[in-house]
């Protein structure tokens, strides 16, 4: 029987390499030096923390301010995006209304078009906006947020609709008998019981908005309001081979924060994907 399971082991062990090297050569070229690709290698030699200070001291680049930037930015989108998105599976889940079937094929068609699509007429829109409420214009942290809400009533309401359609409604209704409001039911019972699944659409919120650039790039010029990813991709674009020790270096830190909400959330994590697997 063990011989039989050699080319399973033979799999696994391809694919940790296939998953590790890309992280190996990431911390070689953070860790070489000279800072350029070519002379990167996957054992580094001569390896030094010169990019990482560099990093942290060059003025053109305010590194610190760009991490802050995203952890506010990702963490207030991600909130938001779970808190809006459980709202509407809720009202689809427990609530019938007139034109409850075509607003779940609508949401679902409107997410068959890429947000850039609409980057244009948001360019524009924000700079009206701006011109009334310049808290929410152009290179503005709020106004990017509210960008990244426009899509919260999306995939997120369909997948957190079904992991609701599993929760019995004899506890809603319980809860009605008890004297307890549409609110109370909502906040008390069916966010509690559907914490697995918010837990994982807020983490891949997070992760998304942390590597999306686009509108990112788009919506924040200045220097001192970029986010991590529009940051670091302007150390490297338009210089071939250059800068990509410092690029590295901020890469690799950038990745910390989603390892340890990861770590910490893993219990939730695998409650949530299972559920969502065979629960539908």
């Amino acid at each position: 029987m063990k011989d039989r399971l050699w080319w399973r082991h033979l799999i696994g062990i391809a694919a940790l390499v296939f998953a590790l090297v890309p992280i190996i050569f990431l911390v070689s070229a953070a860790l070489n030096p000279v800072g350029t690709l070519s002379t990167t290698s996957l054992i580094p030699s001569g390896a030094s923390l010169a990019n990482f200070s560099k990093l942290f001291h060059d003025p053109n680049s305010p590194y610190v301010r760009w991490y802050v930037n995203t952890l506010v930015i990702c963490g207030v989108s991600s909130v938001l995006n779970v808190l809006i998105g459980v709202s509407g599976a809720y009202a689809f889940s427990r609530l019938r209304f007139r034109g409850r079937r075509p607003g779940l094929t609508g949401i679902l068609l409107v997410q068959m078009f890429p947000n850039f699509l609409a980057l244009t007429a948001l360019y524009l829109l924000f700079i009206n906006i701006g011109s009334v409420l310049p808290a929410f214009g152009l290179n503005t942290s709020l106004g990017l947020i509210v960008v990244y809400l426009g899509g919260a009533m999306g995939v997120n309401t369909w997948l957190l609709k079904g992991y609701l359609d599993t929760i019995p409604v004899e506890l809603d209704e319980s809860a009605r008998i008890d004297g307890a409001t549409e609110a109370q039911v909502f906040f008390r019972i069916i966010l509690p019981l559907a914490r697995p699944m918010l837990v994982v659409v807020g983490l891949f919120s997070f992760v998304s908005f942390l590597n999306e650039i686009i509108l990112a790039g788009v919506f924040l010029t200045g220097s001192a309001h970029k986010t991590l990813a529009v940051g670091l991709y302007g150390l490297v674009s338009g210089n071939h081979n250059t800068d990509y020790g410092e690029f590295a270096a901020g890469s690799l830190l950038a990745g910390i924060p989603v390892v340890l909400i990861y770590l910490y959330l893993q219990k939730y994590l695998v409650k949530g994907l299972t559920a969502g697997a065979v629960k539908g």
